[in-house]
């Protein structure tokens, strides 16, 4: 009973522990020391209420534990009072009574000792602890168990079990003691461990806030998955990029899923499984992939932690799409320049040579027998058939600004209207015209865009067979003005479409690949672009878009 009153204030002290009510611990001991006084303060009561005598003179009181340990740890005033309360428990409760036993039993006559040590004690380590308490403790329980031996009072022989019962009573206390110690000290322990931890985590849950800010800041699509493909974690960017394919995707829906949701459905067999190699080889690698009509550069690194094998990957995506547009047009315009200098180069060349054997092929012709007439013909044709291409070279390498002048689109295709049908009447097809009576008025160069529509009507023409319907047709699309020829002829393959506005790319037996980057560059002069929708078997479209500016900005 002795023994679990002494203890009681530890469990206390154990239970406030527990439910995080103390404060955090300073080199001193807590900043809160109320409650272990008190806790120490109950012992002592309870502990000298079971007080009594062992062998009928030792005094038997273990409340001299919770006092000791309780002004050790405290501060001066707290310990003062625990010593005060210890006393006045002892004179109301002890047995046997008297002044003098309570000097003895309350080991006062150590209390200078202890409070001496009492602020070293709070600084060195455990065993030192452990040491500092023994070396107050002894001498007091040892004035307790010799106090009858000093008043000639034979309660026990030297080597009777009396005797053996009192030194074990003596070194149990001090075992106790030095037990109490260590157990405060282990769950102080645990308390600055837990402490630790819990700053570690705090610090790591802002670590990880912070780098969630930085990856939503900076401009990268970014998307971490684990060993198994299955997505963890992506920024707000690539959260963006993913509702761009897939408008009802949430992060919800797209974390813990397999990558395979976002590339299955977006990209061709050949591209995934490249991406499936990518992901499951966990080296660093990038690729390029098209997804519809956009295109991504991938990059892709494995997480590691030291030597250990990957544990998933990181994915940074870019979207690269206007970059290859403009490295597209860039080709173009390399193209471009490169038939400009080879234009500037043999028109002087070629073409006045070409007159002077026009010249005299024309004057050989007159002086020539009548049934040698088809041969001087073909020869004509062909000659004129150069000097087209010239002129086609010399129109796609012109690069001065066009003279432009305020002109309904209307009046233009009415005016080549004739040509084309009586072209079309030539081939047995016909034509179909839907015009939009609205269009507002265009700068254009009239002669340009004549150029442009003949020679996109006669490319829809030669992709058809008899019977064939071409239409020319305008619109209104936003701020731009449309117009779409469009035919029944068998379409153009996919892969050939990415170079039809390439020069000297043709897919006719006798074309030039000239007529498509004419048609181009006409367009670009004007501000406009060209698009081409082919579906095999079906047809053509090619859309001119030229853009206008409406009443209200040209009046300012």
């Amino acid at each position: 009973m002795q023994i679990s009153a002494a203890c009681s204030f530890l469990f206390l002290f154990q239970w406030w522990m527990d439910k995080g009510l103390t404060a955090r611990r300073n080199r001193r001991f807590p900043d809160d020391q109320a409650f272990l006084i008190i806790g120490c303060a109950f012992s002592i009561t309870f502990s000298t209420i079971l007080s009594t005598t062992l062998v009928g003179e030792v005094y038997l009181n273990l409340a001299i534990l919770p006092a000791y340990i309780g002004i050790l740890y405290g501060n001066s005033r707290s310990g003062l009072c625990l010593a005060g309360y210890f006393l006045l428990s002892t004179a109301l409760f002890s047995e046997p009574s008297g002044l003098s036993y309570m000097v003895i039993d309350t080991g006062i006559l150590m209390y200078p000792l202890l409070f001496g040590l009492a602020r070293l004690f709070k600084e060195v380590k455990l065993m030192e602890k452990i040491i500092i308490l023994w070396v107050v403790l002894f001498p007091s329980m040892l004035f307790i168990v010799l106090v009858p031996k000093m008043k000639g009072v034979r309660a026990f022989e030297t080597y009777s079990p009396e005797s053996i019962l009192v030194t074990l009573y003596l070194f149990t206390t001090l075992l106790i003691g030095g037990l109490l110690v260590y157990f405060i000290e282990t769950a102080w322990d645990k308390v600055q461990i837990k402490e630790k931890m819990k700053g570690i985590s705090e610090r790591f849950m802002w670590e990880s806030k912070k780098l969630e800010q930085v990856t939503d800041i900076v401009q990268l699509n970014i998307m971490s998955m684990n060993e198994r493909g299955y997505i963890t974690e992506l920024n707000e960017f690539m959260l963006k990029l993913v509702r761009r394919h897939y408008p009802h995707f949430t992060r919800e829906m797209i974390l813990s899923r397999p990558a395979s949701v976002l590339f299955g459905d977006s990209v061709d067999k050949q591209t995934y499984g490249q991406l499936q190699e990518i992901f499951y080889n966990k080296q660093r690698s990038n690729a390029k992939i098209k997804c519809g009509s956009y295109t991504y550069q991938i990059y892709i690194a494995p997480l590691q932690q030291g030597a250990e094998p990957p544990d998933g990957v990181v994915m940074i995506v870019q979207d690269v799409t206007e970059e290859e547009n403009i490295r597209t047009e860039l080709g173009h315009v390399e193209r471009l320049t490169l038939v400009g200098q080879m234009a500037a180069g043999i028109t002087h060349e070629i073409r006045n040579p070409m007159a002077v054997v026009c010249g005299f092929l024309q004057l050989m012709r007159e002086k020539s027998p009548g049934e040698l007439d088809s041969y001087y013909q073909i020869v004509m044709d062909e000659l004129d058939r150069a000097n087209g291409i010239i002129n086609d070279f010399l129109s796609l390498a012109q690069s001065r600004i066009s003279d432009k002048e305020e002109v309904q689109l209307h009046l233009i295709i009415e005016e080549l209207g004739p040509l084309i049908w009586a072209d079309a009447n030539l081939r047995g097809q016909s034509v179909e015209l839907s015009l939009n009576p609205s269009l507002p008025l265009l700068k254009l160069n009239v002669r340009e865009i004549k150029q442009l529509i003949l020679n996109l009507a006669r490319n829809g023409m030669e992709a058809m067979e008899a019977k064939g319907v071409l239409t020319l047709e305008t619109r209104m699309n936003g701020n731009k003005v449309e117009l779409m020829i469009k035919d029944t002829g068998s379409g153009i393959p996919q892969d050939k479409l990415g170079n039809l506005f390439a020069p000297f790319f043709t897919t006719k037996s006798h074309g030039t690949g000239l007529g498509l980057p004419l048609c181009l560059s006409i367009a670009e002069r004007h501000n406009g672009t060209i698009k081409v929708d082919s579906v095999s078997g079906r047809g053509t479209v090619f859309t001119v878009a030229f853009p206008f500016e409406a009443e209200e900005n040209r009046a300012g």
